[in-house]
């Protein structure tokens, strides 16, 4: 820059110098002239530089990175990047001539020259930002989990940078060395450990998270003590953003998630289906043996066959057995587990017996109507046993 920049800048000093003496001029308004034409050159000069990166710079490196199949290369090399070192050409070329512009005035050159440089930081900071932004949306090669603990990371570099780059900012401002400014923040650590108490706390919460598998994004999770029952939309280092069924969003604190406890039903989804665990309370008056009408009327419907109708039967007997082959045949009922009907501890609303099955994770199986289905067809059953459901009526 310095070898094809300055001898130019030299014979354009020459030549403003002798457009100087042929226009005239003398006194102590030449030194104003010949500054003010050398910095509006010096603008053109580093504006045509911005110029020509983003005209032909930029369309060359984005024709050949768009060729590749490395996805690396939209990371380091798309257009927004591009874009911004362009931008930052134009403040390296001004930095470079100031030297020339200003030598008669070594005030002003300082001031020009330390805003430039704290323009130059601040665009190399939107690169940075803008890196590890294409990082976090550069398509998983892992798991849920390392992807969410790498947004987690990226997050707390974003800060890093920003928070270097205040530091050189003001060290560039006020002349003074990073470094020191750095070391002299040991007596502030208490003010920004209390600034950052909630980064801090959800970065160690998202570790225990991630590297645990506890939660990740596409979950359904309900967490007790808050309004949270729906699916993970995001997981941030301060917040997990939860959509509820009802289309609400709740936001919850990875920190409340790792210190407390929350229901994760990913492994009912990823499993062969979802349980179902219901209660059907009996009037004990309705449990009786079946008679010989009866058991004609049972075989007459194909309810029960003849081995089971052998002796002295019991209602409630043949229904939990007629129940659990129902639940067999239901082919929106997952066969390889549990499929039973047992009875519970009796209690004063009369003797329960608990179905217990799980219905198919399935895309065209419709769990609250299969269940619904299920159900009502061992409430109807009842009747063919001759079973009275308990149900206490409220007091006139």
């Amino acid at each position: 820059m310095k070898i094809t920049i300055i001898p130019l800048l030299d014979s354009i000093k020459i030549i403003v110098e002798h457009f100087i003496e042929l226009s005239g001029l003398s006194g102590g308004i030449v030194p104003v002239v010949r500054h003010v034409l050398l910095a509006l050159l010096a603008t053109l000069i580093a504006w045509l530089s911005g110029k020509i990166c983003s005209t032909f710079f930029v369309p060359i490196v984005t024709k050949i990175t768009s060729k590749t199949i490395s996805s690396w290369n939209n990371v380091l090399f798309n257009k927004r990047i591009l874009n911004t070192v362009s931008n930052i050409v134009p403040a390296v070329v001004i930095w470079q001539l100031l030297p020339l512009v200003f030598y008669q005035y070594p005030f002003i050159e300082n001031i020009v020259q330390r805003l430039t440089a704290v323009y130059i930081v601040v665009m190399a900071s939107k690169i940075l930002l803008v890196l590890l932004k294409n990082l976090e949306e550069l398509e998983p090669q892992t798991d849920s989990s390392m992807r969410q603990y790498a947004k987690s990371f990226l997050g707390v570099l974003r800060i890093v940078v920003l928070f270097i780059t205040t530091i050189i900012i003001i060290a560039i401002l006020f002349n003074k060395n990073p470094l020191s400014l750095i070391a002299g923040l040991g007596a502030t650590s208490a003010i920004l450990m209390l600034v950052f108490k909630d980064t801090i706390e959800g970065l160690v919460a998202g570790i225990k998270l991630n590297s645990n598998k506890m939660i990740s994004k596409g979950d359904w999770i309900v967490v007790p003590s808050t309004p949270a029952n729906g699916i993970v939309e995001e997981i941030t280092l301060t917040t997990v953003k939860v959509k509820n069924f009802d289309n609400t969003t709740v936001t919850v604190s990875p920190t409340t998630l790792a210190n407390g406890s929350f229901q994760n039903w990913r492994s009912m989804k990823d499993g062969p289906g979802r349980k179902v665990n219901r209660l059907i309370y009996f009037d004990f008056r309705s449990i009786k043996f079946v008679s010989d009408e009866q058991k004609q009327a049972l075989k007459a419907a194909k309810i029960c066959t003849d081995e089971q109708l052998t002796g002295n039967c019991i209602n409630i007997a043949l229904f939990r057995a007629y129940i659990e082959a129902y639940l067999l045949s239901k082919p929106e009922v997952c066969k390889e587990t549990t499929v039973l009907v047992r009875q519970v501890e009796a209690t004063q609303c009369g003797l329960p017996l608990e179905v217990v099955f799980f219905i198919k994770n399935s895309p065209e199986i419709h769990y609250e109507h299969t269940l619904a289905d299920i159900m009502e067809w061992c409430y109807a059953s009842t009747a063919h046993f001759g079973l009275t459901i308990y149900q206490q009526y409220p007091e006139q």
